[in-house]
């Protein structure tokens, strides 16, 4: 078979490995974009079904639920902890409990999920870009820093990247990245 049989893949998501010398916003910047790269990187080329995939039964979870709850983290810790803005949940809980979006709804689409949470991953940069990594916001009686956050979500992705990780590879037995 020569380069040119052989089937082409969509473009990859480009992931940079953070800088190994940088200073500390950089380098909490650089890995949290690796992780939020890294679960682009675990849904890309996967279909509409295949993204609804449940890992094993009796677990629900999905690569599209885990999208979706990025996204509900991303918007808690960088919109209403941060920023203190009063915004509503983008996916409303299904089972009388808040699930965080790791429930899928019919109505809304694996583009219109992977749209929003770029969207908030947009919103969160904007929020972080003028404020420095010892600014602080109101927590549960308590204060947060930035810095606090950044690593909560960096720890927050890498959890959830793993578990991608065993879907994707139960789906088409893709791993690595």
């Amino acid at each position: 078979m020569t380069t040119e049989d052989m089937p082409t893949r969509p473009p990859r998501v480009e992931r940079q490995r953070p800088p190994t010398t940088a200073d500390e916003t950089t380098t909490l910047e650089a890995w949290l974009d690796f992780y939020r790269d890294t679960l682009a990187l675990k849904c890309e080329g996967l279909d509409e079904q295949q993204l609804r995939t449940a890992s094993a039964p009796p677990s629900e979870l999905t690569l599209l639920g885990l999208v979706q709850h990025m996204t509900e983290v991303e918007r808690a810790w960088f919109r209403r902890t941060l920023a203190g803005e009063d915004v509503a949940s983008v996916y409303p809980s299904t089972g009388g409990q808040h699930d965080e979006g790791f429930s899928l709804l019919d109505e809304v689409s694996a583009e219109q999920a992977m749209t929003a949470w770029r969207e908030e991953i947009a919103v969160a940069k904007r929020n972080c870009a003028s404020r420095a990594l010892d600014s602080t916001a109101p927590f549960h009686g308590q204060e947060v820093s930035l810095r606090w956050i950044y690593t909560h979500m960096i720890a927050e992705y890498a959890r959830h990247d793993g578990h991608a990780d065993l879907l994707r590879e139960r789906i088409d037995g893709d791993t690595g990245v």
